[in-house]
């Protein structure tokens, strides 16, 4: 007996259940239907607006980081006024959902305040651009090319393809170095005080303008840079791609060394004078003890 009252108990319990799900599907089914049917609209027609702004400020010529900054924030935008009215198309009041998300951004950004200021100074990056995707900076003792500006991040690229990834918070209110697609190499060579300067400062410059691969914009600095014991040394300032820096730095040294062997200007090495004192020098003391 008391098998079969506790089976009607379950049985009453699932027919209940079941009446409870198939009134909310006959009355929300639509509402549910119709909140989905927004949201996938929404989201398509957001995705192809940002692609088309971000199209539309690249034609414009508006500087890369910036053009997908704004697409982003149209993209981001229309997402949030859709999921608004997928809210309220369930009934589900928005006021107090933005009145609880209120106090916990207040608790959270006590918690997360070195993410929130990497995102406030990558803000400023975009704004004020101090520096653009394809620019070579260096920054905290580091040195790459820019290939992303992230709201958080800033990823550069050196020539061995390394990506380093600097927070925000570490570029703004540094010193930054920009030469934008380039970096200055500094080089320097000796040469013997019985050759001509002058000559050598010339096939020095027809050989690096023979070989290329620098920023023909900026003329090459050649001349004596100082005076050291041995040699009078030649310094050679030029500007070259950051991402061959070392493949085209090798190449104007090898190319300079053969220019100077060819023309028979002497390369000397170091060198050093000792003088020893013979017996005379140690006569000469004891006759003073």
């Amino acid at each position: 007996m008391d098998v079969n009252q506790n089976l009607n108990q379950e049985l009453e319990r699932a027919a209940a259940i079941y009446d409870m799900l198939v009134e909310f599907f006959v009355k929300y089914s639509f509402q549910i239907l119709g909140a989905i049917i927004i949201l996938i609209i929404g989201l398509v027609v957001a995705r192809k607006i940002g692609n088309t702004v971000l199209r539309l400020c690249e034609r414009k010529g508006i500087d890369v980081t910036l053009s997908r900054f704004i697409a982003s924030t149209v993209r981001l935008s229309i997402v949030v006024i859709v999921g608004t009215i997928v809210l309220g198309k369930l009934g589900i009041s928005v006021t107090p959902l933005i009145a609880a998300i209120g106090a916990l951004s207040l608790g959270a950004g006590l918690a997360v305040q070195g993410l929130l200021s990497n995102y406030g100074a990558g803000f400023n990056i975009i704004l004020t651009r101090p520096f653009v995707v394809g620019d070579t900076i260096s920054v905290e003792g580091v040195t790459g090319q820019v290939y992303e500006v992230n709201l958080a991040t800033t990823v550069l690229i050196n020539e061995d393809g390394v990506r380093i990834t600097i927070p925000n918070r570490h570029i703004v209110g540094e010193i930054i170095h920009n030469s934008f697609t380039n970096t200055l190499a500094e080089l320097s060579i000796g040469i013997a005080y019985h050759e001509d300067p002058d000559t050598a400062i010339s096939v020095i410059e027809k050989q690096i303008k023979q070989i290329g691969g620098y920023d023909e914009s900026k003329t090459p600095k050649i001349g004596i840079e100082s005076f050291g014991d041995s040699s009078i040394n030649i310094g050679i300032r030029v500007w070259i791609p950051t991402q061959e820096y070392y493949d085209s730095r090798y190449k104007i040294n090898n190319a300079i060394l053969a220019a100077l062997k060819d023309n028979a200007i002497s390369i000397p090495f170091p060198q050093q004078e000792v003088r020893l004192l013979g017996n005379n020098h140690r006569d000469s003391e004891a006759g003073r003890s």
